[in-house]
């Protein structure tokens, strides 16, 4: 059985990235293999100066000291990492590429070619800096955090690596979890024969619900990429339908129409039995999202979802099969579709079956060990090859 190194660095708020890391971990170790963890959490960052954050972000020497002593403890075959940034940095790719393991990363969002991460600014999705080729127009916009400072700081990160060829060089695989999130990091720059695409799972399966309730339900962070503005303005239209809102953030405070009623955050447990008995699962994100655990987690419970037409939701829900699509940022349309779908009950029953029927073929926890452990006996093959290349045997290919 294979050895893993898994690393991540937590957000100060918990979200879908934390989920996966600790679930990818777990199957793992539930298929019997062993797994180092490495974890870093941004409460430590306020404790630092802006200007010690900023450089660690671009090479953090105690992640390269503590990842080369894991690999020399525990010899690896394969060195994971989630999300590296601020404080694990690209320094650890080094680290692991230096100890002999295969380097997997997996891009949970688009911070190689966003200092925002989103790809998303002013309202609406936006690529200025992959067209441009430049992260110059992100610190013009201050599109991390809405601070130029701060947005130059990740931008000289992003910056120092690209040209050091960290990306190219450092990583043997990368996983993608859409096919729509695998084009646009190859239209970034990354190699398009090191990009993999694997989805997230559901662990454990929470079993389909009878889909009793009848309300709409929403589940995510409030926050204005979210497209919570465009749901709320929907509502105005939808008073007579009850609107669950599970979640937190900015824009909590804000202020639901008729029909609406914010419950704020849930234990998971809570919103998937929220899920089992909804009538449909309301996703009107406006950035592009990755491979959204709340919709996956939705298909589990045989919940439809009405989902924003845009990015890897309109790869992943199906129109008039596992929910509906409507045109981003178009509250109007959002309403005709939340009103067709408590109009027509038959037809939303098939589709709660064919949503509960997409999670067994493409979303369990079974199928995915079978993808996860394939990327890694790919990546182990590469790091092989790379590791002849450098010494010199001329036997062996090693595609750069």
């Amino acid at each position: 059985m294979q050895t893993c190194l898994s690393a991540h660095n937590f957000y100060q708020h918990p979200g879908g990235e934390d989920q996966v890391f600790a679930a990818e971990a777990a199957l793992l170790e539930s298929n019997g293999h062993r797994v180092i963890r490495y974890e870093e959490h941004n409460s430590r960052i306020a404790n630092r100066n802006a200007a010690t954050a900023a450089v660690d972000a671009v090479w953090s020497s105690k992640s390269a000291r503590s990842l080369t002593e894991l690999i020399q403890q525990h010899n690896p075959d394969v060195v994971h990492f989630h999300n590296t940034f601020p404080l694990i940095s690209p320094a650890a790719y080094y680290a692991a590429h230096k100890g002999g393991a295969a380097v997997v990363q997996t891009l949970h969002n688009f911070r190689l070619l966003c200092p925002g991460a989103t790809l998303f600014r002013d309202g609406w999705p936006c690529e200025e800096c992959i067209k441009k080729k430049s992260l110059r127009p992100a610190i013009v916009h201050a599109c991390y955090r809405g601070s130029r400072p701060a947005t130059a700081a990740v931008a000289t990160m992003l910056t120092v690596h690209r040209a050091a060829g960290t990306w190219r060089r450092k990583v043997d695989l990368y996983i993608a979890l859409s096919e729509f999130a695998r084009w646009k990091f190859i239209e970034g720059g990354l190699p398009a024969s090191r990009i993999v695409v694997k989805p997230n799972f559901v662990s454990p399966d929470p079993g389909a619900g009878g889909g009793s309730g009848k309300y709409a339900l929403f589940v995510g962070r409030l926050s204005a990429e979210k497209g919570i503005a465009v749901l709320g303005s929907a509502w105005k239209e939808l008073s007579h339908i009850p609107l669950l809102v599970a979640g937190d953030g900015p824009l909590g405070g804000m202020k639901w129409p008729w029909g609406a009623t914010w419950i704020g955050r849930q234990p998971r447990e809570r919103i998937l039995a929220l899920m089992r008995e909804a009538r449909v699962l309301i996703f009107p994100s406006e950035c592009y999202e990755g491979a959204p655990m709340t919709i996956l987690e939705a298909f589990a419970c045989g919940l439809p979802v009405i989902a924003s037409n845009l990015g890897s939701m309109a790869e992943i829900v199906t129109h008039e099969r596992t929910g509906l699509l409507f045109t981003p940022g178009d509250a109007a349309d959002l309403a005709r579709k939340v009103r067709w779908a408590f109009e027509h009950p038959d037809a939303v029953e098939e589709m709660r079956a064919a949503a509960r029927r997409e999670f067994e073929e493409e979303y369990t926890a079974e199928s995915n060990y079978k993808m996860l452990i394939g990327i890694y006996q790919e990546a182990i093959e590469r790091a092989r090859k790379r590791r002849h290349a450098q010494s010199g045997a001329p036997e062996v290919a090693y595609e750069p």
